[in-house]
């Protein structure tokens, strides 16, 4: 056993148990339930983890993910099972009312753990990697915050959330919660490419990391930072979190769209400033490539749009989509929602070309985007195009819940015809053994976060709006 690996069990069994004392401290745990499963905790991520753990970021996401898994299988699962306290509508009730464990196994469990594995697997040797850039990640991260944080404060001037903001130093004016929450949203954006910049190889991956981000940052942001710097007690209840799930809506588009844009001036930044090398062609130009994604996203979205729109009949709502073009026929509807999934499966070609190495992890990437969209799409974008306002309230959430369902099954399904379609042209390129190795340079490391991500996002994407609307 390397002498490396035999440290990370004995570090992360340290950090398990410092953090299972934490938990006891809170009064959230036992001492079995705390500190001594805390240990069993670190011994098991070392094991399962630490060769992923290549870097801050990627070790923050696989310490959420563990931590989301260890309390959906703990605290909301096994131990209300094994102690007879298991409530009469199961698994949901438990989670609502274990929701403040889901806090400390974050902040007690994944993220010390998942930091301390990510940053000391940063420091070992890995040859083939380019230096980390700070100005790169701190400038581009920047940028992405301040898009990030205009979409966001929409919704946070329309509910009158800067004054709030401005308590923070004890002030009531517009102005100063307005430039906090962009000094806010600048840091956040900055320590997104911090965290990041060696985990980015694309722009669906990158959407994705942000979004993840965004979801930690409504737990670490208005739930616990926020009341602790006003000298409040934490209320970590699910009946809060309810309250706040405007704010949760807010962090998701201020998230995704964070790793959409830095994925984009990241790109910009290393085509003027870093690469240079005509000699290295490619076999397809630019604009064919585009062509090809956008061609294949839109074929893909046709199985995706036609699983969707049995779901859009069977709850009212193409009456609803025909309303976007001035109509009410559900004929109309129906066009307009097939035109709709056509762009969209167009921008997942766009962005999700070479993310996925199998039809597993694509279909996973397809149920990611998929929930992406409908925090864009019925939460936000379409009551702003039917002439209202965003309407990111648990009550408009509660109406819309069918239509989660929907855009994972349109995500999944458009994935999987795109990755048929992608693999019987890669098939065709890699008959030549130079584009085959070129081929084999876009797959995804074994550090990569990407299973990670999918286990949070799509875990606390779906369970969140479940949870904290039908309380």
């Amino acid at each position: 056993m390397p002498s490396f690996y035999t440290k990370d069990i004995l570090v992360c069994i340290v950090v398990g148990v410092l953090g299972g004392m934490v938990c006891l401290a809170l009064g959230l745990a036992t001492f079995v339930t705390g500190p001594l499963l805390g240990g069993l905790y670190g011994l098991l991520f070392a094991w399962l983890g630490a060769s992923r753990a290549v870097s801050a970021g990627a070790g923050l996401l696989w310490g959420l993910g563990y931590a989301w898994l260890l309390w959906l299988v703990g605290p909301a699962g096994l131990f209300p099972f094994l102690s007879g306290a298991m409530p009469e509508m199961g698994m949901l009730d438990a989670a609502r009312t274990h929701f403040p464990e889901l806090f400390a196994y974050f902040f007690c469990f994944g993220v010390p753990l998942g930091l301390t594995m990510g940053i000391r697997g940063s420091l070992r040797p890995q040859p083939g990697l380019a230096p980390f850039n700070w100005p790169r990640a701190l400038v581009v991260g920047g940028l992405a915050g301040i898009v990030g944080g205009w979409a966001f404060g929409k919704w946070m001037e329309q509910v009158g959330f800067f004054p709030l903001i401005a308590g923070l130093v004890n002030s009531n004016s517009q102005m100063v919660g307005v430039t906090l929450h962009y000094i806010f949203a600048i840091i956040i954006g900055a320590s997104f490419g911090l965290l990041f910049q060696r985990d980015v190889r694309g722009y669906g991956s990158s959407l994705s990391w942000g979004l993840a981000y965004g979801l930690f940052w409504w737990f670490l942001g208005p739930l616990t930072i926020m009341p602790l710097w006003q000298g409040q007690t934490v209320d970590w209840s699910y009946e809060r979190g309810s309250a706040l799930f405007g704010s949760l809506v807010g962090h998701a588009i201020y998230g995704l769209l964070v790793g959409l844009v830095y994925a984009a001036i990241d790109r910009l930044w290393l085509s003027f400033l870093v690469e240079s090398d005509p000699i290295q062609r490619e076999v397809e130009g630019p604009g064919t490539r585009t062509l090809q994604s956008l061609s294949w996203g839109a074929v893909a979205s046709l199985v995706g749009g036609l699983l969707f729109s049995l779901i859009m009949v069977a709850i009212g709502f193409l009456s609803t989509v025909a309303e976007l073009v001035g109509g009410a026929s559900p004929v109309l509807g129906f066009v307009v929602h097939m035109i709709i999934s056509a762009l969209i499966g167009m921008s997942f070609g766009l962005l999700f070309r070479y993310e996925a190495p199998d039809l597993g992890s694509g279909v996973a990437w397809g149920l990611v985007y998929g929930l992406a969209w409908w925090f864009i799409g019925p939460l936000t974008l379409l009551p702003i195009l039917l002439g209202g306002s965003l309407t990111w309230t648990t009550e408009a959430a509660g109406a819309l819940m069918p239509s989660l369902i929907g855009h994972l099954v349109y995500g999944a399904a458009t994935a999987t015809i795109f990755m048929l379609l992608q693999r019987r042209h890669q098939a065709w390129l890699l008959l030549d053994p130079r584009l085959a190795i070129r081929e084999a340079r876009r797959l995804r490391p074994v550090g990569t976060p990407a299973p990670a991500v999918w286990l949070f996002v799509l875990g606390l994407g779906v369970l969140l709006p479940v949870m904290l609307v039908n309380g």
